[in-house]
């Protein structure tokens, strides 16, 4: 057994409950996990297909590591790139192809053809758009204290298809399926000959990522459905998206029936209180996942938060009134700092109130009372000295890292303007 499958049986027995990111630290070593077979270990995931007419990639790499990526697949195999196939378009899973591309024009072979559901042309167009906000959330969702550079190049697929495609490379035939989930441009991949199934990121060894407050709609009840029709395949090998495979074909069923669950009570839970007409904010505080799932060791919320997906769910069904009228039309924040200021007697007392509840455990309420004082005095570096403590204390208790990401950079931002 290799460093991989060492590390998915230590990972599948617990060893990484209570800190699951661990698990997804780039190592970018491979190891043939299933024969023909090579996983190389990403931030997230590459596969190496090897076939008669060469390689089939699925999903190619980080923008910023696709050298590493490469090198990683040219240490085990010096193939021609036949196929490659995007699960998804996000840049950590389909900007890694520059390095074949330049490879196979300089050997003078054919480019490898690139495979993608309809939908990522339409993600690649967005992220031209966005390119300035995307660099500016990421930043602050991996807690990143200077700018990131968003990717300019962006190899489109020329091969898309719209719900299922039959793929074949070589001797091999590949069954890809559209799913909603964490995207809209979703492929999941089942390879018949091998039992292989590739989730992309349908499932990640983390709880999904269905709620992320910071980017679009995510669609938890699909997903929930696709990893249904991805457990009735019988795979005896899983290779997610992040993280290591899981092999067996009763591991494969379990982690794939136990996410569906977790997904499928918090869209049950949270329609059946919309359906009775309680307001969003009621039912982020009585909505939870499946206790029995709470110690599942790829079910830990280190990445996303159970209550935003809650959100995301709420914002799929109910658009993005909360059922609070004031939230309709609302003052700026300035404006309601100021005022609930000028009723507790002045920003400071606002501050010494704000700090006595993060003493006493009420940190949700505290975010409140010091983001209210530094909307009423933004120039006051007292005030942000404290709003930078008790952001700073929010993070270190948080377990998400997308919690953590937005907390950090509260704290950075009121840390520089106290001065430091």
């Amino acid at each position: 057994m290799g460093a991989i499958l060492d590390l998915a049986e230590r990972s599948w027995q617990g060893e990484f409950v209570g800190g699951g990111v661990g698990l997804l630290r780039p190592t970018f070593e491979t190891e043939e996990v299933a024969p023909d077979l090579v996983f190389l270990q990403g931030f997230a995931n590459v596969s190496a297909v090897r076939s008669d007419d060469g390689l089939l990639l699925v999903d190619t790499g980080n923008y910023l590591s696709a050298r590493q990526s490469f090198d990683g697949i040219r240490r085990v195999d010096p193939a021609r790139v036949h196929t490659a196939v995007y699960t998804h378009g996000h840049v950590d899973h389909a900007f890694g192809l520059p390095p074949f591309l330049e490879e196979a024009e300089g050997r003078g072979w054919a480019a490898p053809r690139v495979v993608g559901h309809a939908n990522v042309a339409s993600r690649f167009d967005r992220y031209r758009r966005t390119r300035g906000y995307n660099a500016c959330i990421n930043a602050r969702q991996f807690s990143l204290s200077g700018a990131l550079a968003w990717p300019e190049r962006y190899d489109y697929p020329d091969v898309v298809y719209r719900e299922d495609l039959h793929l074949e490379v070589g001797c091999f035939r590949f069954e890809l399926h559209h799913a909603l989930g964490e995207t809209d441009d979703h492929t999941w991949i089942f390879w018949p000959e091998r039992k292989v199934l590739f989730s992309g990121d349908q499932f990640i060894w983390v709880t999904p990522n269905a709620g992320n407050p910071q980017k679009v709609q995510r669609f938890a009840d699909a997903w929930a459905e696709s990893l249904r029709v991805m457990e009735a395949c019988g795979a005896e090998v899983l290779i997610p998206g992040h993280g290591p495979p899981i092999l067996g074909v009763d591991r494969v069923r379990q982690a794939l029936s136990d996410t569906a669950e977790w997904l499928e009570t918090l869209v049950r839970d949270t329609l059946e209180r919309m359906n009775a007409g309680a307001p969003l904010d009621e039912i982020l505080h009585e909505v939870k996942p499946p206790a029995r799932l709470a110690e599942r060791p790829y079910l830990q919320p280190s990445y996303d938060d159970p209550e935003y997906v809650v959100r995301n769910v709420w914002r799929l069904y109910g658009g993005w009134y909360d059922g609070v009228p004031s939230h309709l039309r609302p003052a700026r924040e300035s404006g309601i700092g100021r005022e609930v200021a000028r009723l507790a007697g002045g920003a400071g007392a606002l501050v010494q109130r704000a700090r006595a509840l993060a003493d006493a455990g009420d940190a949700r309420l505290a975010g409140h009372l010091i983001d209210w004082a530094a909307a009423a005095e933004p120039e006051s570096s007292e005030i942000h000295a404290a709003r930078a403590e008790i952001y700073e204390a929010r993070a270190r208790r948080a377990s998400a890292l997308m919690t953590k990401g937005v907390f950090n950079a509260a704290a950075r931002e009121s840390r520089e303007k106290a001065g430091g």
